[in-house]
């Protein structure tokens, strides 16, 4: 695994300032990290897509994967201010038209992610994006799908890493020697 360099003087304290911990949502025990007043403040936001953007260049990717549905936030911007594509990975049966799946297992049963079947080539070099990398199972197969689109894994980024539910094992084996970032570690 290789890592991506990236000045982090002072933008982990920002983007962490403005992470609020939601305790007991969705259930019982856990502690949700809500990321919506980090988006709604432009200067932590416009931060954060930098940072990511600097990695989209600097793994030479050509296009940006975001995942559903957070994902989509971050990668947006961030494909547009690398001047690369961005496609969404979606959850199946939400795209029309001809599309890729990749199957994967939860904690708690199964689910599938979808693209469009000709939004990615063998040109194309991809960086993952998304917003919080947990028990690594939607990156995984993430990373899974743009292989069998027959492109290349450029990298992946995410926000923020839940480094208690091991999900960087999970994807470290999918990424080969790909990089792997993430801005802030807990």
């Amino acid at each position: 695994m290789t890592s991506v360099p990236h000045d982090t003087t002072g933008l982990r304290e920002l983007l962490l300032e403005r992470i609020r911990d939601v305790p007991d949502y969705p259930k019982p025990g856990v502690v949700f990290k809500d990321i919506t007043p980090l988006l709604a403040d432009p200067a932590a936001f416009g931060a954060l897509t930098d940072a990511l953007a600097k990695t989209a260049t600097a793994t030479g990717a050509t296009k940006v994967v975001g995942l559903e549905a957070r994902g989509f936030i971050l990668a947006a911007p961030v494909a547009l201010r690398a001047g690369i594509g961005f496609i969404p990975a979606r959850k199946a049966g939400k795209l029309p038209g001809a599309t890729l799946g990749q199957a994967y297992e939860l904690e708690y049963g199964s689910a599938e992610i979808e693209i469009h079947a000709e939004d990615l080539t063998a040109n194309d070099r991809v960086l993952v994006v998304d917003d919080v990398l947990a028990t690594g199972g939607t990156a995984e197969a993430a990373l899974r799908l743009i292989r069998r689109a027959g492109a290349r894994v450029a990298g992946l980024s995410v926000l923020l890493e839940l480094a208690f539910l091991d999900g960087r094992d999970r994807v470290l084996a999918e990424l080969d020697d790909a990089p792997y970032q993430a801005l802030i570690t807990l």
